[in-house]
């Protein structure tokens, strides 16, 4: 039995892998094409485990997507690779149209010739599960109820409207060609791996590197935060139990302003790594200008994968937001490599310096 994974030395791909190589002893075959957010330092300690293969490559790239399905014959797809940040989006759009769009077309179809050629059985066993975001649905006014699964699309961003196509791609050749699919929508994950251009990860590190702590606008954009390992749980649910054609929202029930993560996240590192001149980190809180057409409120509603597949979240915010600094804390080697001066020069595109 073998699992093929798009994406899975990024953040939540990566976070897959540990948590399905720790709960089932099954090969996975992890294909990511090493953009500045993948990182191999994700998965370092399964250097020597054999059941991980890793496979340096482009979902793009059809003839070796289908090699790899036919020399691995995998019972499932699970499609994370993708370009994820709005920022980023707002800057360049066109690649996140390759990747999230073109890139995921192209995958389907590799997908669709090798199921199409599967004994009977074994295609209706077959599962392609397409990891998506909340942002396709918008912005959410303050009293509005939280996003179900039937709520209608409106994607403000670039990213939110390539994950969106993306999204109706997986759905027509469902649809169209009977392809067994399963379709997730997250909400604002955390934890480890996070690549720090994100915000939690950003506030963590440019805490400790004494720089300043940028917040749009009033800070008061409202997300609802999932750790990063409840979602990884989530998803080894939909697999096992979902429905295909379905989609399922996966969210943490954990609203907060981004002001509040903020000070949160300064008062978690007052405590296990105060400043040596005794000030806490919310002196370094700097307001900065708001993002181009930033929504302003994600909620997800969770009810249905609790209803039908019995998942809720572990962590709370609290908890998980403890173990995320944890983690950064106990991990400076790996921000240190993944922050290098590509990345800082990014930060000081964005932010202005």
């Amino acid at each position: 039995m073998t699992l093929l994974v798009t994406g899975g030395a990024g953040f939540i791909g990566s976070n897959f892998v540990h948590h399905w190589l720790a709960e089932h002893d099954e090969l996975l075959v992890n294909l990511d094409k090493l953009t500045y957010a993948g990182n191999l330092g994700n998965l370092q300690s399964l250097a020597q485990d054999q059941r991980h293969v890793f496979v340096q490559g482009d979902i793009a790239d059809t003839a070796l997507v289908a090699q790899l399905l036919q020399q691995y014959q995998p019972r499932a797809v699970l499609h994370f690779a993708a370009e994820s940040h709005v920022d980023r989006s707002i800057h360049g759009p066109l690649d996140f149209i390759h990747t999230n769009v073109v890139g995921t077309c192209q995958l389907l179809e590799s997908v669709r010739a090798y199921w199409a050629a599967l004994p009977a059985d074994q295609q209706q066993s077959f599962r392609f599960l397409h990891v998506s975001t909340d942002e396709v649905y918008g912005s959410l006014a303050p009293d509005a109820p939280a996003f179900t699964e039937t709520h209608p699309y409106a994607p403000n961003s670039p990213y939110a409207a390539s994950k969106a196509a993306s999204d109706h791609l997986v759905r027509a050749w469902h649809h169209t060609y009977g392809l067994p699919v399963l379709t997730t929508h997250c909400s604002n994950n955390y934890g480890p791996y996070h690549f720090p251009e994100k915000l939690i990860p950003l506030v963590i590190h440019h805490a400790l590197s004494g720089k300043p702590l940028p917040v749009y606008g009033d800070g008061m954009q409202v997300r609802d935060w999932l750790f990063v390992q409840d979602h990884c749980r989530a998803i080894d649910r939909v697999l096992q139990a979902g429905t295909p054609g379905e989609t399922y929202n996966i969210g943490g029930w954990n609203e907060k302003p981004n002001i509040e993560v903020v000070k949160t996240l300064c008062s978690l590192l007052d405590e296990l790594q105060p400043r040596a001149d005794g000030q806490s980190y919310a002196a370094q809180i700097t307001f900065v200008k708001d993002r181009a057409g930033h929504d302003r409120r994600y909620a997800i509603d969770a009810g249905k994968i609790n209803d039908s597949l019995g998942w809720q979240p572990v962590e709370t915010f609290e908890t998980g937001l403890r173990k995320t600094v944890r983690w950064y804390l106990d991990h400076s080697d790996w921000v240190s490599s993944v922050t290098s001066g590509a990345y800082r020069q990014w930060v000081d595109l964005h932010y202005g310096g």
